[in-house]
């Protein structure tokens, strides 16, 4: 069967599509690009190596070496890594972010992808084999939605396709019909809690796929970490989109949302 290699960042989607790629067959090689990769990786794929994200070259002289042909990116790998200094760069990602036009996401994953390709590495759909992860529309809490809870999703869902339009980020927080705060490169859960502050709870979540969403990468995901995030920022509601999100360990999430009186809605 096919090798397929997976650039593993943070959270649990790793895991969850090296488990689903082995299940049907296929050898899995995965790469931790990031520190706090799941300790789990390691038992459900092949191989697992840890090769900072800065370090390109042995990324991809790592994969062909082990076969692959085809590569997917799951997990969170926060873009700040690349301007706090916090990563070492290699000369060949010098060189690929010098060239570019601006440093946004779509800017920088299209530029990869195009990289790995020049190597003879496809790119795979982010979900190809995650599609059950997906939830339709719906509500998936006991509770519902009030009708001021409806009206503010409804709000944040349109705002977040904005910010997502212009590829700033995917999440928003609004209260009110007011926008609290919008995701950038700190990233959802930082968002979530920094919008609960301004908000002094009672806010609500917005978290969308971009109107063009490129589905090989930053597919948006929702998971535990996300809801302890609205827990603490004191959120009720949170509305993802139907088809395109990820919902990672959903009965946890929804258990969780439960407990805290927090309602989920799929649109």
């Amino acid at each position: 069967m096919k090798t397929i290699g997976l650039l593993a960042g943070v959270g649990r989607l790793p895991v969850e599509f090296a488990r689903a790629a082995r299940g049907m067959g296929f050898t899995v090689i995965a790469v931790g690009v990031v520190p706090g990769v799941d300790t789990e990786l390691e038992q459900v794929t092949d191989k697992t190596y840890h090769i900072s994200v800065g370090e390109l070259q042995e990324i991809i002289t790592t994969l062909k070496n082990a076969g692959v042909t085809e590569v997917t990116m799951l997990g969170k790998v926060t873009k700040e890594l690349m301007f706090t200094g916090a990563v070492q760069l290699d000369n060949r990602i010098k060189k690929l972010l010098a060239s570019l036009t601006d440093n946004s996401d779509d800017t920088i994953m299209l530029a990869f992808v195009r990289e790995l390709a020049g190597e003879g590495l496809g790119i795979l759909d982010q979900t190809a084999l995650l599609r059950t992860l997906m939830p339709g529309p719906g509500v998936l809490t006991n509770r519902k939605p009030t009708e001021e809870e409806q009206t503010d999703l409804e709000f944040g869902f349109a705002m977040a396709k904005e910010i997502g339009r212009l590829d700033i980020g995917q999440t928003v927080v609004v209260k009110n019909r007011a926008v609290m705060a919008v995701e950038a490169i700190e990233g959802t859960d930082v968002c979530v809690r920094r919008g609960g502050e301004l908000g002094r709870g009672g806010v609500r979540v917005a978290k969308v796929a971009k109107p063009n969403q490129d589905m090989r990468f930053d597919v948006p995901a929702v998971g535990p970490n996300t809801m302890e995030s609205m827990i603490i920022a004191g959120a009720t509601a949170l509305v993802i989109e139907a088809g395109k999100t990820l919902l990672v360990d959903r009965e946890t999430v929804i258990k969780m949302a439960n407990d805290h009186g927090i309602t989920i809605l799929v649109m």
